[in-house]
C-alpha cells in the first residue's frame, strides 16, 4: 500500500512527513463542532483517494454516537467541559 515511499528521495520523504504532520495538527487543533465534521482534507493526505460515498447510520443511531463520543471526551479529558466554557465566552 505504501510502496510509493520506497521511490521517494530523502527530501521528498521529509516533505511528505511535514505535510502529514501539518494535516494532523490542523485536525488536532480543531475544537467545538469542527471535531464532528466530515474531514476530506485530512483523508486526502493519503496517496489513495477515499470513496466519496460514505455511510452513516440513521439519525437516532448517529446521535447516540455523538453522545457516546462526548461522554468519552469527558472520561478521557475531564478538562473538556472547562475548555468548551472558555470557547463560549
Amino acid at each position: 500500500m505504501d510502496n510509493d515511499l520506497e521511490n521517494m528521495t530523502y527530501d521528498e520523504l521529509i516533505a511528505e512527513v511535514k505535510k502529514l504532520r501539518e494535516g494532523i495538527r490542523k485536525h488536532r487543533d480543531s475544537s467545538g463542532h469542527n471535531l464532528c465534521w466530515f474531514h476530506p482534507d485530512l483523508w486526502n493526505l493519503l496517496p489513495e483517494k477515499y470513496e466519496t460515498k460514505i455511510e452513516v447510520p440513521d439519525w437516532p443511531q448517529f446521535m447516540e454516537g455523538c453522545v457516546r463520543y462526548r461522554k468519552s471526551l469527558d472520561e478521557q479529558n475531564p478538562n473538556t467541559l472547562e475548555q468548551m466554557k472558555l470557547l463560549d465566552k
